[in-house]
C-alpha cells in the first residue's frame, strides 16, 4: 500500500523564520558595531581629556624650541680656527680673539682692582660685543623646553655664527666674505623643505648675531657700503629668518630685532643680581654726567662735527663731567669699543649719575653702543640724543614709557648750541633722578646675559626676555 507523503510545511513560515534569522543576525552586527564604536568613542574621549589635561599640566607647552644641528663649520669649527696658528688666529681673526671667546664666550675674568670695581665677586668678564653668537648658543643649550622634534617646537634655532663669520673676513673679497652666508642660506632652504609638517616661509627660524643688521646686509639698501659686511640679510633666506641683532635697521617689514649688546657682567644666581644691584644702588656718584668716547668722528668744523663730537665738547668743556677716551690706537683697530679698559669703564660710570650716549655715527650711521648697557648695568642713568639709540630698539627689553628710565635731549639743540647737556640735567628735581636711577638699577638683569654655566631661578635675564619675545612673535604670525 503507498504511503502518503507528508505535506511539506508552508513556504511562508520558513520565509519568516529566514527573515527572523536575518534580522537577527543584522540586529548582532549592529549591536557588535555599536559596541566597537561607542567602545572607539570613548576611547577617543578618554584620549582627547588626557592630551588636553597633559597639555595644560605641561610647562612648555607653545614654548618649545629645537636648535638644528648644523654641520660644525657654521660654529664650532670658527671658535677653534680662531684659536689655531700664529696669536692672530692664522693672520684671519683680529688680535685677542681667542681668550675673547673663551669660557662659553664670556671671554677671560676680570681681575677685581683694590678699590673692588667689581665686587670681587666672579661674574665679571672681559666679554666682547660679537661673542654674543657663542654666549646665546650656549645659553640655548640649557633652555628647559628644548625638544628633538620640530613638530612639537614652536620654534627653530639656528646656531649659526654670523658675527664670527664676519670677523674672520672683514677685509677679504665679497665672494669670500659671503660664503658661509651662502652655504647657509641652501642648507636651510632644504631643511624647510624637508620639514613639510613646519611653515616654509622660515620666519619661526631665528639666529643671533653679535652684529648690527647693516653689518649684514650688504647690497640690501642699509648696508655699509658695497664693500662692508656679508649679504646675509639681503639674501631671500635671510630676510625671511629672524634674525636677533645689537641694533637693527629699523627698516619697515624687516625681521630684524634688537638684543642687549652684551655686557661685562654675567651672574650666575639670583644672589649675584640681588648683591650687584644692592651695590649700585647705594653708591656715592662724583660726576653729574659721564661719557665714554670714541675718537673724534668729524672735524673742528661745528658744520661737519658730529653729535658725538658735539657732546665731547661739551663734556670736556664742564667740571661736571667725567670723560673715558680710547687707550689703543683707533685708527688701526676696527673695534673701537673693545679699546676701553671694562675695569676703567665700569669705574667711570658707577660714580657717575647720568651716563651720555650719543649716536657713535658712521655710514650708515649707527646708533648706539655697548656702553648704553654697560652704564645701566652701572646704574647710571642713559641720555640719548636721536630716539634709534634705545627707544626705537630692545622694546622686549626695555620699558615703553622711556621718560621713566631714561633722558631724552634731542640732537638738533645740541648741534645748534641752544640745548647745554649740564643745564638740563641740573633742571632735573632729586626726586625724579631717585625714582630714575631705582628703574634703572630694577632693569639690569634684564639687559644682562646670566652665565651658562649658572642658572637664574626668579630672575629673567636678557636671554629670557629674547626667548620670550620669539615665541610671542611666532604665536601672532601664526594667528
Amino acid at each position: 500500500m503507498r504511503q502518503l507523503a507528508k505535506p511539506s510545511a508552508p513556504k511562508g513560515g520558513s520565509t519568516a523564520r529566514s527573515r527572523r534569522a536575518v534580522v537577527g543576525a543584522k540586529e548582532k552586527a549592529v549591536a557588535g558595531s555599536f559596541r566597537r564604536l561607542c567602545f572607539a568613542a570613548v576611547l577617543a574621549v578618554t584620549f582627547f581629556l588626557y592630551y588636553r589635561f597633559s597639555q595644560l599640566d605641561d610647562p612648555c607647552r607653545g614654548r618649545y624650541i629645537h636648535v638644528y644641528k648644523l654641520p660644525p663649520r657654521f660654529n664650532t669649527d670658527m671658535t677653534r680656527d680662531a684659536c689655531r696658528g700664529d696669536a692672530n688666529g692664522a693672520g684671519r681673526w683680529p688680535a685677542g680673539m681667542c681668550e675673547s671667546i673663551d669660557n662659553a664666550g664670556l671671554g677671560r675674568p676680570l681681575a677685581d682692582p683694590a678699590d673692588g670695581v667689581l665686587t670681587g665677586e666672579e661674574g665679571w668678564y672681559g666679554t666682547r660685543q660679537f661673542a654674543l653668537d657663542i654666549i646665546f648658543h650656549n645659553r640655548m643649550m640649557q633652555y628647559e623646553c628644548l625638544t628633538n622634534h620640530t613638530t612639537v617646537a614652536t620654534a627653530i634655532f639656528v646656531p649659526f655664527y654670523a658675527a664670527l663669520d664676519f670677523a674672520r673676513y672683514a677685509g677679504s673679497d665679497n665672494v669670500t666674505r659671503d660664503a658661509a652666508s651662502v652655504d647657509l642660506a641652501e642648507w636651510v632652504k632644504w631643511r624647510l623643505l624637508c620639514d613639510r609638517q613646519r611653515p616654509q616661509d622660515g620666519h619661526d627660524n631665528f639666529l643671533v648675531a653679535g652684529r648690527t643688521a647693516r653689518d649684514l646686509a650688504r647690497d640690501g639698501g642699509n648696508s655699509g657700503g658695497p664693500n662692508w659686511g656679508t649679504n646675509l640679510l639681503a639674501r631671500p633666506v635671510g630676510r625671511n629668518l629672524s634674525v636677533l641683532v645689537v641694533e637693527s635697521s629699523l627698516s619697515p617689514n624687516a625681521s630684524e630685532f634688537a638684543v642687549p649688546y652684551p655686557t661685562y657682567f654675567h651672574p650666575r644666581t639670583d644672589a649675584d643680581v640681588f648683591r650687584w644691584q644692592d651695590r649700585v644702588r647705594g653708591l656715592q656718584r662724583k660726576w653729574l654726567m659721564a661719557f665714554v668716547s670714541d675718537k673724534p668722528r668729524g672735524t673742528d668744523s661745528a658744520a661737519t662735527a658730529t653729535i658725538h663730537d658735539h657732546v665731547m665738547a661739551q663734556c670736556k668743556a664742564s667740571d661736571a663731567c667725567g670723560h673715558l677716551q680710547p687707550d689703543c690706537d683707533t685708527e688701526t683697530n676696527t673695534n673701537q669699543g673693545e679699546c676701553h679698559s671694562p675695569v676703567k669703564t665700569m669705574r667711570l660710570l658707577q660714580s657717575a649719575s647720568f651716563c651720555l650716549h650719543p649716536p657713535p655715527g658712521g655710514s650708515p650711521p649707527s646708533y648706539t653702543r655697548r656702553w648704553v648697557f654697560d652704564a645701566m648695568v652701572a646704574g647710571c642713568i642713559p641720555v640719548f640724543f636721536h630716539p634709534a639709540s634705545a627707544h626705537l630698539q630692545y622694546r622686549w627689553h626695555l620699558p615703553e614709557d622711556h621718560a621713566k628710565y631714561s633722558v631724552f635731549i634731542p640732537e638738533a639743540g645740541v648741534r645748534a648750541g641752544t640745548a647745554r647737556i649740564e643745564a638740563v640735567l641740573r633742571a632735573i628735581p632729586a626726586a625724579t633722578v631717585a625714582r630714575m636711577r631705582d628703574e634703572v638699577v630694577r632693569l639690569i638683569p634684564t639687559v644682562v646675559y646670566a652665565d651658562p654655566k649658572g642658572k637664574l631661578e626668579t630672575v629673567k635675564d636678557a636671554f629670557d626676555l629674547t626667548v620670550d619675545g620669539m615665541l610671542d612673535r611666532v604665536a601672532r604670525l601664526r594667528q
